[in-house]
């Protein structure tokens, strides 16, 4: 038996972290300095990170600007940080994308596009079409975000409905060279789901975006409908593309190899079960149960004691319900603990690696066989709270949230069960 489980979990969330620090990950994809100037732009919720850790590892000249959620931010020398809200965007996202924008208008095929693009940029950089509003960029990601759909599905849709997204960043910036920088969030890492693409520009139709709205039965007002039905995304193949390139220089495989390694350091075997989970975040904190039980109790499919690891971004569908607070990851989790209530030897976390799940201050919880019992000594049984997708209020209850801050970073979540 461990002394501390949550000490290993801590420090296997940690190393996952350090894996997707933006300075090494940046230093190892540094292009090649061009004649002329060299501008930076981005998006996201590591964005003032990734641009303090440029302006480090570039040590030449810069300038540009990014746009990172409200918060604390990393200052910056030559780049300027802008703000704005996340997960529904607001004026000041309405602004950024405007700065972004004319940051990369009248250069010439000598400069240099340094594009830092992280999860959260979508949100972050509300562009409507023209005759569109704020209001109405708000509905549609309000419409997105209670859905259910899976990130890569919600920026199809966002994709038809911006002035930036889908490479029309990349292509206002034309004749410049364009390299885009990216940590990814979402599961398979296609860049052009991460932020919905400002500067990667992808194979995609109207009518992809509205199956999407089919499938998920979003109720969009039809003036948006027949916008999105209209739109046109730029061809990849476009000579404007032709000279730019992209990386994804962090990623959840990434910080899942590293958070095994750690698990080793510390004396226990692990398993990768995935880097790209996705799904009904109640479901998937099923089927992780079922799989701890299995090795709890029959010591198959893998031998105790053993750290099941696993990343992706799973979903939550609030339904027409009035909704509590909580996020994908105490979600999970919940639905986790109710399902080993009473089994021994289980410890779990779960939580998003940039610091915060969903819109409260709490990364995730932890969990382990008596946090059932302990939710009912406190009179609610912990079905109530999943219910009404309270599961942050359900583990502050019992003192059980992990609350790191945020990290600078955004590879998706993590989720590390520890079976004794």
């Amino acid at each position: 038996m461990f002394a501390d489980p949550r000490y290993l979990l801590r420090q296997v969330f940690q190393r996952a972290v350090e894996a997707a620090d933006p300075y090494q990950a940046i230093l190892r994809h540094l292009p090649d300095r061009p004649k002329g100037r060299t501008i930076v732009v981005g998006a996201g919720k590591a964005a003032s990170q990734m641009a303090a850790a440029f302006e480090r590892a570039w040590n030449a000249p810069v300038e540009g600007c990014v746009v990172a959620r409200h918060g604390p931010i990393e200052p910056c020398h030559s780049i300027k940080v802008l703000q704005a809200a996340h997960p529904v965007p607001d004026e000041a996202g309405i602004a950024g994308a405007k700065a972004l924008l004319q940051q990369v208008q009248g250069l010439h095929d000598e400069d240099l596009v340094i594009a830092l693009i992280s999860g959260g940029g979508s949100s972050l950089l509300p562009s409507p079409p023209d005759g569109f509003s704020l209001v109405d960029e708000a509905a549609l990601n309000r419409a997105l975000l209670a859905s259910g759909a899976p990130i890569s599905a919600m920026n199809v849709v966002r994709a038809h409905f911006s002035t930036i997204k889908a490479g029309r960043l990349a292509a206002v910036a034309y004749p410049a060279r364009v390299v885009s920088l990216i940590v990814s969030d979402v599961p398979g890492d296609h860049p052009a789901f991460v932020a919905s693409g400002p500067t990667v520009p992808d194979h995609m139709s109207a009518e992809a975006a509205l199956q999407i709205i089919r499938d998920y039965r979003l109720e969009l007002a039809p003036a948006m409908l027949a916008e999105i039905a209209a739109a046109k995304v730029p061809d990849p193949t476009s000579q404007h593309f032709a000279r730019n390139s992209v990386h994804i220089i962090a990623s959840a495989a990434v910080s899942l190899t590293a958070a095994a390694e750690a698990a080793r350091n510390l004396g226990v075997e692990a398993v990768i079960l995935s880097d790209s989970i996705e799904g009904e975040a109640k479901e998937i904190g099923l089927m992780h149960a079922a799989l701890a039980r299995e090795v709890a109790l029959k010591n198959n499919p893998f031998k105790k004691p053993v750290l099941l690891l696993s990343g992706g971004e799973t979903t939550v569908t609030l339904g027409a319900g009035t909704a509590g607070k909580g996020g994908r990851n105490t979600e999970f989790l919940l639905s986790f603990a109710l399902a080993i209530d009473g089994i021994a030897g289980i410890n779990a976390l779960a939580a998003d690696t940039d610091g915060i799940d969903g819109s409260e201050n709490n990364a995730g919880a932890y969990c382990d066989s008596t946090t059932a019992a302990r939710l009912r000594q406190t009179g609610r049984d912990g079905r109530s709270f999943l219910v009404a997708h309270n599961a942050y209020e359900a583990f502050e209850r019992i003192g059980n949230l992990f609350v790191p801050g945020p990290t600078g970073t955004n590879v998706n979540d993590l989720r590390a069960i520890l079976i004794e």
